[in-house]
């Protein structure tokens, strides 16, 4: 059965992680996937983390930006990129653009509170 999900049922809120989120779909009748709009305010680096057993990947659809996964590799961005990121892989993003960074993140299995890793403290 076909499930309708009202963008004006949800809404944006902060984040520990310095970010803004907005959820799409992420529903238990659905726990192969989430889907989320991210969005991170000019001169900000959310912060370092990683999501256990759960895959993302990062469409970015509006702003420029550089991934970063705390060991020194770092992968600048812009709209239209998409990136993988892959299980347990430490990653922030920084925006370096002058407006926001909007991107979607797609995370499968579905994201869960309980799998997010901070890796600044």
């Amino acid at each position: 059965m076909m499930k309708h999900i009202n963008r004006s049922d949800t809404e944006e809120f902060s984040t520990n992680e310095r970010c803004h989120i907005l959820e799409l779909l992420n529903d238990d009748a659905s726990p192969q996937l989430s889907l989320a709009r991210c969005r991170v305010a000019r001169g900000i680096t959310t912060q370092l983390h990683a999501l256990d057993k759960t895959d993302e990947i990062y469409h970015i659809e509006e702003g420029s930006g550089i991934m970063d996964d705390g060991e020194g590799n770092l992968i600048e961005v812009k709209t239209g990129d998409s990136i993988q990121i892959p299980e347990n892989h430490p990653q922030r993003i920084r925006n370096t653009g002058q407006s926001d960074l909007v991107f979607l993140v797609i995370c499968k299995p579905r994201f869960q509170p309980e799998c997010y890793l901070n890796l600044e403290d």
